[in-house]
């Protein structure tokens, strides 16, 4: 099958070196002191950095749902990659690790050069932002697979921790104080309902203005994804616990951190939800059993921490211009989330 053949099934291969030359320049911008190797090789590559006894390595991989497709139809390509790196930042930061290097993956079908380089140049925004490698990657036309016009994200971070700091929950104890983190909206989890009740309930436009704010829709549903790790990585060491609320909400993900003969009281009148989501129940009709297992409801992350560290934790996120309060604590008794 020829060039022109290969076009007219649906994958263009000059078009597929033009979007490689715009992430060449979007990896060789999110190199580190750490990175090794060429950019465009087989494999990324990474040193360890120096100075740790004992390195655990801890890894994630993820995408961002179906915000994706909030992006498409927005034209907005690059805010989705900036949400995947935060996104998975977060959730090696939940055991305490620096990120070091992460990997993209984007798939789709039909997608322009300018496309496809938004989403890695969003990618390599937040790599830079933590001093992270942007170590590769992978795009892939697959027409037949995707419609014309779609496409996927997600990636892989790779991130270390002295193990003896590595933090697993198993700290937590009663009488520690949680500590919420606001979010930013909806960040990655919840986008098909979301989706649901302002397009085909409230027959919403995208650039329509969200009732009682500023906004239009697509602002709040592409408001990016935020990074805890300016607020949490000072006092890490004060830490006994962290929680990353992403999909199945506060109760769903504070529960994965609790040990056996904990509970996490989470006190409902110690904040007032986001606009947005007050939204979305009245509009949705959505019971609030199912808010809080779909949505974040305004809370981003949850630290548990002593009494003794909560002026620290709180002072630390203020410095980092991310509000914070005292949501609950947690109590001897049978390992559960409980909202009071």
């Amino acid at each position: 099958m020829t060039d022109s053949q290969y076009a007219a099934a649906g994958v263009d291969l000059s078009g597929a070196e033009a979007a490689k030359r715009r992430i060449g320049e979007s990896l060789a911008g999110a190199r580190t002191a750490l990175s090794v190797g060429r950019i465009g090789a087989f494999g990324g590559m990474v040193r360890l950095p120096p100075g740790y006894r004992s390195p655990v390595l801890v890894m994630s991989t993820d995408g961002v749902g179906t915000k994706v497709l909030v992006a498409r139809e927005a034209g907005r390509f690059d805010t989705v990659g900036e949400d995947l790196v935060n996104h998975s930042v977060n959730d090696i930061l939940v055991h305490g690790a620096r990120p070091l290097a992460f990997l993209d993956y984007v798939a789709g079908a039909g997608l322009t050069v300018e496309q496809i380089a938004g989403v890695v140049e969003g990618v390599a925004r937040g790599c830079r932002a933590h001093d992270m490698a942007l170590a590769g990657g992978e795009t892939a036309q697959m027409p037949g697979l995707y419609k014309d016009g779609d496409f996927d994200l997600a990636g892989t971070i790779v991130g270390v921790v002295e193990e003896e700091a590595a933090l697993h929950g198993d700290a937590i104890a009663p009488g520690d104080v949680l500590i919420a983190l606001a979010s930013s909206g909806l960040h990655t989890n919840g986008y098909t309902l979301a989706r649901s009740i302002l397009f085909d309930r409230m027959r919403l436009a995208l650039d329509a203005p969200l009732p009682g704010t500023t906004g239009t829709v697509a602002d709040a549903l592409l408001a990016v994804h935020r990074s805890y790790w300016s607020a949490l990585a000072p006092v890490l060491p004060k830490i006994h616990g962290l929680a990353h609320i992403t999909g199945g909400g506060i109760p769903g993900n504070l529960i994965r951190v609790l040990p056996e003969e904990c509970i996490a009281i989470v006190d409902t009148g110690s904040w007032e939800p986001p606009l947005l989501f007050a939204l979305l129940q009245a509009e949705g009709e959505v019971s609030t059993d199912e808010m809080r297992d779909v949505f974040n409801l305004g809370v981003g992350m949850i630290v548990a921490a002593p009494v003794g560290a909560v002026e620290e934790v709180t002072a630390a996120a203020t410095a980092a211009r991310v509000r914070n309060w005292i949501l609950g604590e947690v109590r001897r008794g049978e390992r559960a989330v409980r909202f009071s």
